[in-house]
């Protein structure tokens, strides 16, 4: 964490490996070791004295989610990004922060370098995608039909925009049957 930054947390999705530590409320000290790789992620932790370690691969996750901490009636108090599991005590945050203003291009960085599907989490505790996709293929509306006459067509004079007709076969000189073809002085 940078001094004087306003971030809980922060991790650099181009800088994979990275081990942090995370709050773990089942585990001796409140705490794990988590090594985040682009293939998989290894959990670290000590419950009741017996230190365990989970190799879990990235498919094992449903994705990488967006969520809004606080109250339903009030405005959001802290806005994350969390690579999320089933379980959700496997869940693992990867940045966190007071401020929305970075957390559209972290959320897509994670997505993009995990390889995993983007959510985004509702107050109920749900999780949905927020792009219609056919597999790994985001589907969106069709874009409109250009139109013919753009401000560029327009800056180009008129008889330029034209197609000449190339000259046609019968347009050809032949010379047959003459003696010279190249003129002498």
């Amino acid at each position: 964490m940078a001094a004087g930054s306003s971030c809980a947390l922060r991790l650099d999705p181009f800088s994979l490996p990275v081990r942090f530590a995370a709050v773990d409320a089942g585990a001796d000290e409140s705490l794990r070791i988590v090594d985040l790789h682009r293939d998989g992620v290894v959990l670290r932790r000590c419950v009741r004295g017996m230190r365990m370690a989970l190799n879990l691969p990235l498919s094992a996750f449903r994705g990488v989610a967006i969520r809004l901490s606080g109250n339903a009636d009030d405005a959001p108090t802290e806005v994350a990004v969390i690579l999320e599991h089933g379980d959700p005590a496997l869940s693992l945050p990867l940045f966190a922060s007071n401020e929305s203003d970075e957390i559209m291009a972290e959320w897509r960085s994670w997505g993009r370098v995990l390889g995993l599907p983007l959510l985004v989490g509702d107050r109920d505790g749900s999780l949905r995608q927020p792009f219609a996709q056919l597999g790994a293929l985001r589907i969106e509306t069709a874009a409109g039909r250009r139109r013919r006459r753009t401000s560029i067509a327009r800056r180009r004079p008129a008889l330029l925009r034209r197609r000449r007709v190339g000259p046609g076969a019968d347009a050809a000189v032949v010379h047959r049957g003459e003696r010279e073809i190249i003129a002498r002085s």
